[in-house]
This record gives C-alpha cells, sequence and structure tokens, in this order.
C-alpha cells in the first residue's frame, strides 16, 4: 500500500541551496515508512531534500511586500513543498 509524506522546509531566502530555518513533517505513513528527526531540521538546504529523494512539489513566491511595511510580521515567506511515497505493509 502507497503513502504520502510531506515536508515543508521555510528556507532563509527563495533558493533551495540556502539554510533551513524552520520545517514542518506531516506522515501519512503513520510511522510506519521512514521518519525525520523532530528536534533540529531534516536537512540543512532544500537541496538536501532532493537529494534525499524528496520530490518538490511546490516552491516559494517572491515576496511582494507593501511599501512601508518594512517591519511588518507575517509568514515566513520562502516556503517549500515536498513530497515523498512510501510503500508499508
Amino acid at each position: 500500500m502507497e503513502r504520502q509524506q510531506i515536508l515543508y522546509l521555510w528556507l532563509a531566502e527563495g533558493a533551495l541551496d540556502t539554510p533551513t530555518i524552520g520545517w514542518a513533517f506531516h506522515d501519512g505513513a503513520k510511522g510506519q515508512g521512514p521518519s525525520l528527526p523532530a528536534t533540529e531540521p531534516p536537512y540543512a538546504t532544500g537541496l538536501g531534500a532532493l537529494e534525499d529523494g524528496w520530490f518538490l512539489i511546490q516552491s516559494a513566491r517572491p515576496p511582494q511586500p507593501d511599501l512601508g511595511d518594512g517591519h511588518g510580521i507575517s509568514y515566513l515567506p520562502n516556503e517549500f513543498v515536498f513530497e515523498r511515497r512510501i510503500t508499508i505493509d
């Protein structure tokens, strides 16, 4: 049976080779597939996830800041979404 795992990486900038500053992992295999570390970033960069077999399904769109909004707070803008499918018994 095939299950999906989703990995969100927030990178320091909009390029895949920049450092990971945040992440979230969602496991549709309910722990029956490969796991990722919970207390440190699973990959130093987005490129590391690609090299480990993750598929990039959504990349960050360039931020469009509003004039005078240089000090506002918002979501992390450099979000990349990765997927891998695993087979479980």
